[in-house]
């Protein structure tokens, strides 16, 4: 199952994560962050059967999720979409994915948490329909120390009413 993102020129596929793709998407993860996920965090994550995908763009790795699931929720561990190709939507259709993946495997609720100083990432995330639900005190490395983390949460049942599945155009594809 793969769904297509148009941005400046080239589709970028979203397809799932393997461990072909680890090196790559490591190194997207390093250039984004000061305290990055190494290669074996991601493993451990296709391992565990999370939801892994990758943002694919004539074979480069240029973004990519990790969502775990179960007892009716989803959360949202890990985006990121490398630093050339942000602005363009393809971190939105990631995410739209994501939330539309969640809601059509049972799930009725999504979290996720993000840095206070994350701006870009929080616009995203409120334009999506989530809200802020509680903070969790020194969750993230920082320089200098520890930066909380705002804990995001959205009602799936909500924000899909009305929206076309990606499950549903996959379904009619097959046929």
């Amino acid at each position: 199952m793969s769904a297509a993102l148009e941005t400046q020129s080239a589709a970028i596929i979203n397809r799932r994560m393997t461990e072909d793709d680890l090196v790559d998407v490591a190194a997207v993860e390093a250039e984004s962050y000061m305290f990055p996920w190494n290669a074996g965090v991601f493993r451990e994550c296709i391992r565990a059967g999370y939801c892994c995908r990758v943002l694919d763009r004539d074979g480069e790795i240029v973004g990519y999720g990790i969502m775990a699931t179960g007892a009716g929720e989803a959360h949202v561990l890990n985006v990121c979409v490398r630093a050339d190709q942000r602005g363009l939507s393809a971190g939105r259709g990631l995410m739209e994915w994501l939330l539309d993946e969640a809601r059509g495997t049972g799930n009725s609720w999504i979290f996720l948490e993000v840095r206070p100083s994350n701006r870009p990432a929080l616009l995203l995330y409120q334009s999506l329909g989530f809200t802020q639900v509680g903070i969790r005190r020194g969750y993230y490395q920082a320089i200098g120390g520890r930066e909380d983390a705002l804990v995001h949460r959205l009602d799936l049942n909500d924000w899909l009413i009305g929206r076309p599945s990606h499950r549903a155009n996959d379904r009619r594809r097959k046929s």
